[in-house]
């Protein structure tokens, strides 16, 4: 018996297939592969090069070469790019430059090794981090202490005893209990969660207490196995675990595969971290009051047709669909849908910049919802082709560097009527943190109430959700006796 199916399936056309997967791609990668194409397609030429060329012939010459007079200001000749992100910078700093080279290289082809940045040791990235915090020089250098006595799996095994006897020279008076305690509960909050642990049950419920989408009643009965019992849950005795936490079955298996899915050697992980490479896309900068966006021209290799090549080839009168004929096709492809996406990318993040304004002045707490559908309906795009220019893209501004998606967040109702992104309401969480008594920290039903007093209202599931994305632990373990 023979059947008849009907099945509608959309195909892309070979030009928009590599249009899409150009677009996709981080600056890195495109810069790669037009590299790539340059290199094997004899239809094609490096656009930089021959205008280099042009220009040194002009002034071999005697020729001069002029500037255009313009209102606009320079552009920057090299990128400064970052993998993380600089909140706390002024309005009008400039963007920090890290380890990365802040002039263009005069020689001939970037080593695109200067745009790796260095992998950093577990001990160099906690101190790194460290300096972020406002502390007295007692206070940070207990903490440098317990920094360096860590071992390669991010733990603490030597005691604060045994350590308090090591800097007795080094402090008066000697620190007690109370300082170290404060210290190690410091040391415990920077970086990867986990770490600076004295075992692995305090190792696991530091990661717990950091978890992000975690439902609360696993999470409880998660700490409640590792701080209980661990030695049960290594020896897979889930009957065992069922009987003392009179717990169902589903409960007791989502506690466990949550316990399993964290790091029992959270310092192993930066050993041989591979270098992670950032290149921004765009700057974003404010010129006579107004903030603008500049492409960043280091990132934006342009191919263009070898005419000399295409012209003997049509010349030559070959089948048109001989090997270089659909050399010279894909030629003329990619050639277009470079410039596309520089175009693309260019109109998303003049999008970004429009609608987010208040970012740019104000800083995080006024970065407001946005949603991939406003910039779309903006600039008359598909909605997936906005997402595409987003991934994996750049822009280096004064507060620091951020990828596209940053500047998107859902919208919170608030008791005004108005509206908040759930972005904002992260940054006002951590503001509240920063800001209260170390004695006494801030429980999630009183940041609860505070956003509502506010006029943000939120259940207290929520915050606590936001909390542990900023990895923020809990009260009881921000609390410094």
């Amino acid at each position: 018996m023979q059947e008849l199916r009907l099945r509608q399936q959309m195909t892309l056309a070979p030009r928009l297939q590599q249009s899409v997967k150009l677009l996709q791609m981080s600056a890195l990668e495109f810069t790669t592969a037009v590299e790539h194409a340059l290199a094997t397609n004899p239809f094609l030429e490096d656009a930089d090069e021959q205008e280099s060329d042009a220009a040194a012939a002009a002034l071999g010459a005697g020729g001069e070469v002029h500037a255009a007079e313009s209102d606009a200001a320079p552009e920057p000749q090299q990128p400064v790019p970052a993998a993380s992100e600089a909140e706390d910078a002024p309005p009008d700093a400039p963007a920090y430059s890290g380890d990365y080279p802040t002039h263009s290289s005069t020689g001939g082809d970037s080593d695109l090794g200067q745009w790796a940045c260095a992998s950093l040791s577990m001990r160099e990235r906690l101190s790194q981090d460290l300096g972020n915090y406002h502390l007295e020089p007692r206070d940070r250098l207990l903490a440098e202490f317990i920094i360096d006595a860590l071992d390669d799996d991010g733990y603490l095994r030597t005691p604060l005893s045994s350590l308090c006897s090591v800097v007795q020279a080094d402090f008066t008076p000697v620190p007690d209990e109370g300082e170290w305690m404060a210290a190690l509960r410091l040391v415990q909050q920077l970086d990867a969660p986990g770490l600076a642990a004295r075992d692995l049950a305090e190792c696991l419920t530091l990661q717990l207490a950091a978890a992000r989408d975690v439902d609360e009643d696993i999470r409880t009965l998660a700490l409640h196995i590792v701080q209980e019992h661990i030695d049960r849950l290594a020896k897979n005795d889930c009957a065992g675990l069922r009987r003392l936490l009179n717990c169902s079955d589903e409960a007791l298996r989502e506690a466990c595969a949550l316990i399993r899915s964290l790091d029992p050697k959270p310092g192993s992980r930066y050993s041989g971290e591979a270098p992670v490479y950032v290149v921004p896309d765009v700057f974003v900068d404010k010129w006579h009051g107004r903030w603008r966006v500049l492409p960043n021209r280091n990132a934006m290799p342009r191919a263009r047709l070898h005419s000399t090549y295409a012209d003997l080839f049509r010349r030559a009168r070959l089948d048109d669909r001989s090997p270089m004929a659909q050399e010279l096709q894909e030629a003329r492809w990619l050639v277009r849908n470079v410039e596309q996406r520089y175009t693309t990318i260019q109109r998303v993040a003049e999008a970004i910049v429009k609608r987010q304004q208040t970012f740019f002045e104000y800083g995080e707490v006024a970065l407001r919802p946005l949603m991939l559908r406003e910039v779309a309906d903006d600039l008359n795009m598909h909605e997936s082709t906005v997402s595409r220019a987003t991934v994996s893209k750049y822009m280096v501004t004064p507060r620091g560097v951020f990828e596209f998606r940053h500047f998107f967040s859902r919208e919170l109702a608030t008791e005004s009527g108005g509206s908040c992104s759930a972005a904002a309401v992260r940054a006002l969480i951590k503001e509240m943190v920063e800001a209260e008594d170390p004695a006494m920290p801030l429980s999630d039903v009183a940041l609860t109430q505070q956003l509502a007093s506010s006029g943000i209202l939120l259940a207290r599931r929520t915050v606590s959700k936001y909390r542990g994305q900023l990895r923020v632990p809990p009260a009881e373990l921000r609390r410094q006796h």
